[in-house]
């Protein structure tokens, strides 16, 4: 049986035993003002400095400050989700220089697959998230204005990292209206240039077909050549530069059919227009 401690209050004489002294032995108070000590029971945690204690401490600091990250970013999730959508509205709209449009009024976003024929039920902007996985799915965005320019979205591989766009394109479906660039990570002062407005401009007006063959548009080394299809590359930047023409020819190329059909459309609405019987309306209008 463990021996028990007694306290004396006056002196701080600590007596082991049964029970207390019937006198304090160094001050002589009565066993009355003597106090039992209970024994401190010794928990894993109960050590402050002990290595059980820190880690406990550590993971129950991590477990609530994850959860308050968490509810965070729950809670900011639905404005970054806006945030990111005005930003791809605004791009598309900037490609062609409609920046003062409104972009639910003025563009029609829908989904076509390998064939150019209108897929619906997809949320366009969702698929946008991982264009590459989208185009290996046989997913194809676009974005028609109501004048009849579309808009395609492009994605590839500079030095660094990623590139992505939007080329639009004017009604008769091979020249570029405009052209929006961003990248991520690409040298700056260098590969970073295809994401100004300045080195943007120098596509407006080129065409992606020749004759009936597609082309795209090619950024050459050493300045372009043919000025109906190419554009200078970047000064120094040769790798990004590549990759530009790859992301341009590559992610057209899928929307080829679509293209095609809306051009030859268009070459029949003009063949196949009504002519204006101008000498008999002359008649009419002498008669009368």
């Amino acid at each position: 049986m463990a021996t028990k401690k007694f306290k004396c209050n006056v002196c701080g004489y600590i007596h082991e035993g049964d029970a207390a002294p019937a006198n304090c032995p160094v001050c002589g108070v009565p066993a009355s003002e003597f106090t039992e000590l209970k024994p401190e029971k010794k928990g894993l945690f109960s050590d402050k400095n002990g290595n059980a204690y820190i880690i406990m401490y550590s993971t129950v600091m991590v477990v609530i400050v994850a959860t308050l990250l968490a509810l965070a970013a729950l809670g900011l999730q639905k404005r970054q989700y806006e945030n990111e959508l005005n930003e791809k509205k605004h791009a598309i709209l900037a490609s062609l220089s409609a920046g003062d449009r409104s972009y639910d009024e003025f563009i029609d976003a829908y989904v076509v697959d390998k064939d150019g024929r209108r897929v619906d039920g997809e949320d366009v902007f969702a698929l946008l998230n991982d264009l590459p996985g989208t185009f290996e799915a046989g997913k194809f965005p676009i974005f028609e204005a109501r004048d009849g320019r579309v808009v395609i979205p492009v994605t590839g591989m500079g030095l660094w990292g990623p590139v992505w766009g939007y080329v639009a394109l004017e009604k008769d479906m091979n020249t570029v209206a405009g052209i929006i660039m961003a990248h991520k990570g690409e040298t700056p002062g260098l590969g970073a240039e295809i994401a100004t407005p300045k080195y943007q401009a120098n596509f407006v007006g080129k065409t992606i077909f020749d004759g009936d063959k597609f082309v795209s548009v090619t950024l050459r080394k050493g300045g372009a050549k043919d000025p109906a299809h190419e554009v200078d590359a970047i000064s120094g930047g040769t790798k990004t530069s590549d990759g530009v023409t790859a992301m341009l020819y590559n992610s057209m190329e899928h929307y080829l059919p679509l293209l095609e059909a809306k051009r030859k459309a268009a070459v029949e609405q003009v063949v196949f227009a009504p002519v204006r019987d101008e000498s008999h309306e002359e008649n009419v209008e002498n008669n009368e």
